[in-house]
């Protein structure tokens, strides 16, 4: 089987591709040397002999706009394999070719090292994907992983964007997050978007009747993971119901590997809507005695109602160990254990008001390290491992 396919009549690239995959990538290479794409899928597969590789490379010397055509159609009816454009383009034509399907840019010129580490990402995408799309053919859908805290100014959002940033570079394009603080949501400002759409126009009827519509209304950011944003005016949010949140986002878990909610503070009907959609549900709260008690409370209540998703996870955000408390008196005082306690980072603060989330860089930090922990709870690998070790000790 050749993994990778080559559609493009540039001959040093080719061997160029060739050598990146020699040195150290399993599978061959297979070159289409033309210009002109097959015009679709099956006209592809045909002179593969019925082969469907994982990595589709295009380009270079290919129109742009016929690269385009090709992978939106392979995005629909192929969405787990893993397409890779070659072309110089300038940020515009970055987030269009995103919006096509195309999960992967480099340049001409990139030697075969960098060639030979973007083809292991597209390959790792392409895995994670197409394990993504038997989960949904055996009726499964994909983590819906909610944000919530009882009061505000916690870091609720910073954790929320960073999630689902840290989660893109697991499954590329499979991510997708909804800003459901409705009224005052701050996704759009965090992820430094300026989105043509929100979420009125996702729970519209024609949005909610078919996908396809709901997803050309998701902001693409350039961390490789799509947005849905609060609606810029609060009065907006008087609109939406409920029903239409909890319908929002069973149908993006069907689309999607990983959803991810950033809710409102407090416990607001939109917010225990979506709740009951959750897989996972993050709790978020600061190192200070208000926030730890509103956090006890809040679990309380949903213990009675009976709403909690059985994963959950704890999070001390802006832990300070000169605040006058540690982990263990958090953990008394919420009558719950810390999974995950995220230091006060300087780095974080100067990220957020940037509105680059830190996990989109490469810095070193210890807030960096942790919330790295915090993004590998929702790794397919990592849950599968952590299964293994309950039954052990159920076993034992």
């Amino acid at each position: 089987m050749s993994r990778f396919v080559l559609l493009s009549p540039n001959g040093d690239f080719d061997q160029k591709l060739r050598a990146a995959v020699a040195n150290g990538l399993r599978g061959s290479v297979q070159t289409i040397a033309s210009d002109i794409l097959p015009a679709g899928p099956q006209e592809l597969f045909a002179l593969l002999d019925r082969e469907q590789p994982e990595v589709l490379i295009i380009g270079p010397d290919v129109p742009y706009d016929e690269a385009l055509r090709f992978a939106k159609v392979f995005d629909v009816q192929f969405p787990s394999l893993s397409l890779v454009l070659v072309s110089d383009v300038d940020p515009e034509h970055l987030l269009n070719a995103m919006r096509a399907g195309i999960r992967d840019i480099f340049s001409p010129q990139a030697d075969a090292a960098e060639i030979r580490v973007l083809l292991e990402r597209a390959c790792q995408s392409f895995a994670t994907r197409h394990r993504g799309s038997e989960t949904q053919d055996n009726g499964n859908k994909g983590l819906v992983i909610g944000v919530f805290s009882p009061k505000g100014g916690v870091g609720k959002t910073t954790l929320a964007t960073n999630i689902a940033v840290g989660l893109g570079q697991i499954a590329p394009m499979g991510v997708v997050i909804v800003d459901l603080d409705l009224q005052f949501g701050d996704v759009a400002s965090g992820l430094y978007l300026n989105p043509e759409h929100t979420v009125t126009d996702a729970v519209t009827p024609a949005a909610a009747q078919d996908s396809l519509v709901l997803k050309a209304f998701l902001t693409v950011h350039p961390a490789g993971i799509y947005a849905l944003c609060a609606p810029p005016n609060p009065v907006d949010a008087d609109h939406i119901t409920p029903e239409q949140v909890s319908r929002l986002v069973e149908q993006l878990s069907h689309e999607f590997q990983y959803v991810v909610l950033d809710t409102a503070p407090g416990m607001p009907e939109i917010g225990l809507a979506a709740m009951e959609q959750c897989t996972d549900v993050v709790w978020v709260s600061a190192m200070d005695i208000p926030s730890l008690r509103g956090l006890r409370s809040g679990l309380e209540v949903l213990r009675q109602l009976e709403i909690v998703p059985a994963s959950r996870h704890v999070v001390l955000n802006m832990a300070d160990p000169k605040a006058g408390l540690n982990v263990r008196d958090v953990e008394c005082t919420i009558g719950a254990p810390v999974d995950v306690s995220v230091p006060r980072s300087r780095a974080v603060a100067l990220s957020t008001n940037r509105g680059v989330p830190v996990l989109q860089q490469s810095k070193k930090d210890p807030a960096v390290k942790s919330l790295r922990q915090l993004v590998e709870r929702f790794n397919p690998a990592w849950r599968a491992q952590a299964q293994r070790k309950l039954h052990r000790r159920v076993v034992i």
